[in-house]
């Protein structure tokens, strides 16, 4: 990294945390922070740290949407600098329960064992939300799994995704699951819901490429999901389908979104996966329907899908790193 790095830094944090930025801006200079902190020479460097200092102090905006990807953003970098700033949003009785819920899944992903204890509490806490319950519940056992002597053991598909997942996909066998095997499980509600992320997982994989021919038959196995009765599972679903990209989800996540009565922790996953397909027709104009939405998380992540859109149809190499937007 060049030794340019920290004022890029000290750039990137002025434009994420001062709110007279558009919120699209803001996005962009949340995932180039993401990337130095990523790409820096180490985790404990100079670089490392600031950029994840840098993504904390916009835990002050009174945006939940920003906030909700800030803690992904933290979750991502695979540095342990992360879990004070998430412990303390998953500790704030106060903050919106789509931020703390993000809070738990980022401490799930980081995989670090000192955080089991603080998970625990709160997928135990008397009148907890229920998201924030079954998202600790999933980070616990992606955490022991992580840790395990079972991991060793099991022989993973490689993922064309980069992302750490709240869940790894189901390990392969003597024989790979079935598109239909894998539905089963997903939709079993007897199962651990740690299983049925496993399954998940594993259909967008038989997802990717696009013209694989369990492509389309694994998207419509996974649009079953917005069937579910947890709003936490329905999410995951419509994340998925962001991070795939595949024209075959546009009527689910379309029907997701227009739902007035979803919640909007749904509603708004579905907007920005809709972003990622800008491109096909009717796509903006179904966003675009949402600007007005009664929502504010679902107006703002229809102005971020938007500007993802714009950019899926440009010729830019690089949606996050952006030259620097000073505040």
């Amino acid at each position: 990294m060049s030794s340019d790095a920290l004022p890029k830094i000290a750039s990137l944090r002025a434009s994420l945390t001062a709110e007279s930025t558009p919120l699209p801006v803001r996005f962009r200079a949340l995932f180039s922070l993401k990337h130095l902190a990523v790409t820096a020479p180490s985790h404990d460097s100079p670089e490392a740290l600031a950029a994840i200092e840098a993504i904390a102090a916009a835990f002050s905006s009174p945006s939940a949407l920003l906030k909700h990807e800030l803690a992904y953003c933290l979750g991502q970098t695979h540095n342990l600098a992360a879990v004070p700033y998430l412990t303390k949003v998953l500790e704030d009785l106060a903050e919106d329960p789509m931020c703390r819920h993000e809070a738990a899944e980022a401490l799930g992903a980081l995989g670090d064992s000192g955080s089991l204890g603080v998970l625990a509490q709160y997928r135990d806490r008397e009148g907890e939300d229920v998201s924030v319950k079954e998202t600790c519940e999933i980070a616990i056992e992606r955490i022991e799994w992580e840790n395990s002597e079972e991991r060793k053991q099991e022989k993973l598909r490689q993922s064309d995704f980069a992302s750490v997942d709240p869940a790894p996909p189901m390990p392969q066998g003597e024989q790979s699951q079935t598109v239909d095997e894998l539905r089963k499980t997903l939709m079993d509600t007897t199962k651990p819901l740690f299983l049925r992320y496993r399954a998940m997982f594993a259909l967008r994989d038989l997802a990717s490429p696009p013209d694989l021919p369990t492509a389309v038959p694994a998207v419509l196995a996974l649009a079953e999901g917005f069937a579910d009765s947890s709003a936490l599972f329905r999410h995951e679903i419509a994340f998925v389908f962001g991070q795939l990209s595949h024209p075959a989800s546009i009527p689910a996540l379309t029907a997701a979104l227009s739902n007035t009565e979803e919640a909007s922790m749904v509603r708004h996953e579905a907007a920005e996966a809709l972003g990622s397909l800008g491109e096909e027709e009717g796509v903006e104009e179904t966003l675009k329907k949402f600007l007005h939405d009664k929502e504010a998380v679902v107006r703002e992540s229809c102005i971020v899908a938007l500007d993802m859109a714009e950019y899926e149809k440009s010729n830019e190499a690089e949606y996050a790193l952006i030259p620097e937007v000073t505040a």
